[in-house]
Order: structure tokens, then sequence, then C-alpha cells
């Protein structure tokens, strides 16, 4: 069988990697025809059979392991020293979709041609969120004059290459409703009407906070070195915006946090972003999961065009049939529910059948047999 004919056999993308194999190994037609046929074999025992109850094994395959994970659920980084979820707090904020993780990070890849340390420093700092509290030394509420002052750090300014006019700007376009003044040495900021003092306390903090540089929700950013080129790993996400930076890949920048990545490059990143990310908390538990358990559940989560979480709000809750949606959680909620707006179950499914002591639809089960002896 010739590598044309596989198109109904096996999938694309192993077809694309036997060419490159065949291409690398310079077999000969026996050897390629020896190599398909076992692929095929090997491809064939690895298909799923009809009737096989793939979610119950995807699900017991994946739970019973990452319970048994060492609950180490922080991680330094490799060099870059940032500290990360890992271990089962970081899965359940996969599988639970949360809108935000603990710790968000992302992987910055650099352009060729800006794969240089110096470049990659330069890419760092414009990505790096700078705030009015990060450029100033100790900023006070004057009482006497009923006004905020910032003191400014100058070594931080220069550093983060900011000019203070550019502060000046980014705060008269902020605080339109204060009055603001610029020294040599520090920035003012007087209401316009009277303030008590503790609102003018938490008027410096809600000044302090101001977005002046940078990439906002980016709080730490660290340049390493990985084989032969520069990456930059960051505590804080924002991926939407840190792909418009120049000089960053957008083709191998990616966010821990699922819901950008959705935002940013589509369902399809998101659900391979689940796939990666699951897959690599197992094995920095030093976990052996197949992955194609891990890929059924990527799908169910991705499959109507957004993110669900596997629980009561997401995949569990809209399931079709009634009886199980309430044999998972909120029962009454459910069954009340399906009653008012005479729902009608299919029982088409595992567990409704479980309930109410039917056959399951699962091997055997699936299929009903009937024999026509001759006459």
């Amino acid at each position: 069988m010739k590598l044309k004919e596989l198109k109904d056999v096996l999938p694309p993308k192993i077809i694309e990697d036997l060419k490159i194999v065949f291409k690398d190994f310079k077999l000969t037609q026996a050897q390629k025809k020896k190599a398909i046929s076992r692929i095929i074999e090997i491809y064939k025992n690895s298909c799923y059979e009809p009737g096989e109850a793939t979610g119950v094994v995807a699900a017991q395959s994946i739970s019973e392991p990452a319970t048994q994970m060492t609950m180490r659920t922080y991680h330094l980084a490799g060099a870059s020293e940032i500290k990360v979820t890992l271990g089962l707090p970081r899965l359940i904020e996969i599988f639970d979709a949360r809108r935000a993780p603990k710790t968000p990070t992302m992987t910055i890849y650099l352009k060729k041609n800006y794969n240089t340390m110096e470049k990659a420093y330069k890419v760092a700092a414009d990505i790096q969120e700078t705030q009015l509290k990060d450029v100033a030394t100790e900023p006070a509420v004057d009482i006497l004059n009923m006004r905020i002052e910032v003191p400014l750090d100058f070594k931080e300014i220069k550093e983060r290459k900011i000019k203070i006019k550019q502060i000046f700007e980014i705060l008269k376009e902020l605080y339109k409703d204060l009055k603001i003044k610029v020294t040599k040495e520090s920035i003012f900021l007087k209401p316009k009407e009277e303030m008590t003092i503790k609102k003018l306390q938490k008027l410096k903090t809600k000044v302090l906070k101001s977005h002046i540089k940078g990439v906002k929700n980016v709080s730490e950013v660290r340049v390493v070195k990985k084989e032969n080129e520069w990456v930059i790993n960051t505590l804080g996400s924002n991926l939407p915006k840190v792909l418009d930076i120049p000089g960053v890949d957008a083709r191998r920048a990616i966010s821990n946090n699922i819901h950008e990545v959705y935002k940013a490059l589509g369902i399809e990143a998101a659900r391979q972003s689940i796939v990666d990310f699951a897959m690599g908390t197992m094995k920095e538990g030093g976990l052996d999961v197949d992955i194609r358990h891990i890929m059924l559940v990527a799908d169910v989560m991705t499959a109507d065009g957004k993110i669900k979480a596997i629980g009561r709000y997401g995949v569990a809750g809209s399931k079709g049939s009634v009886l199980a949606r309430a044999n998972f959680e909120e029962t009454i909620k459910h069954l009340t529910a399906a009653a008012v707006n005479a729902e009608v179950d299919p029982l088409d499914s595992i567990i409704e059948n479980v309930i109410i002591n039917q056959v399951v639809p699962v091997g055997t089960g699936m299929f009903r047999l009937v024999f026509k002896p001759k006459k």
C-alpha cells in the first residue's frame, strides 16, 4: 500500500510523520511496505472498540493517579525563579476552567532577529508593567496642605526608561478632577473639591496603582536562555496585549490562562493548551497518563466552541439527560425544573440506566440481536 492510499486508513498527522521518517531513513520499497502494514496494525489496535465506555475509562485514568499526586503545590520554574502552581491544585484550575489561575504566567519566545541578550532584555522591559508606586520612594498624604505627595525614585525611572513628563501626562489624563503639580523631586496631587483624610488615603492607594508603562497585569519578567534562544518568563498574564509587542513570536507565545488563549487565539488553541498544561502537570508529578484520555476531556470541554468546566455549571450541568444531571449535584433543583418543564429523558447513557436498573448501553448492552431461523 502506498502513502497516497492511506488517507482513509490513517490520520493525516501520522501520514505526514511517515513521509518525514521515510525520507530521513531512506527506506527501500520493501521496508516501506513492511513499516506501513505494521503501523496500520498498531493504529487499529490503539483504537477503542464499539461500545467501550471511553468517558468512564478516561475519567478513572486521570483522576485515580491525580489524587495520589504529591501535594507539592508550588514550584520555582527553573532558573527563572517564578513561583507557579502545580500538582492537584493546578489540575483543578484546568478542568474547572478557572477564569484566573492562582499564579498566572506566560512563556514568551522571540523572533529570530531579536534573539540576542540585549534585545531580549529590551522586549522584557517593554512587557513589564510599571505602576506609579514602582517609581516612587515614600509616597504620603500631606495633611497640612490636604494633598498627596509622591517623591520620585530617579534611579528606577532611569532604569525603566521613563520620562517625568510622560508620568505627568498619564496622570493628567487619568485624574481630571485633580490638580497635578510636578517639581524636580516630587509629584503633588490635590483634589479640586474638599476631601476627608480617609478619602485622601484611599485616593493615594488608587493613584499609586496607576499604569505608567508596559503590559497591564505583568508584574515580573525573567529573561533566561533555553538551548540557543532567549526566552522571557513572566509572572502575570495578558496574552492579547503581549502579541502586539514588536519582537514577540506570536506563534509560540503562550499563557497558562486558558481563557486568555481562547480570547487571543481561538478555541482550537485553547483546547491544545488544556491538553498541554494537563499533560505537563501530570508529568511534573511523575505520572504516566495516556494523552488520549486528556484529549477526550479537552474535546468535551471545548466542543461547543467555548470553554466549559467539568462541573455543575459546565459539562455535567448541561447534559441532555435529566437523571444524569440530577445524579451529579443539586438533585432536587434538576428534578423540579424537569417536572415543571415536562422534560423527557431518552435514557441513552450509562448513569440514567444504572439509576432505573436497566441494561446499560455499554459493550454488549448496546446491541439487540435478532435471530431469524430458516423456514
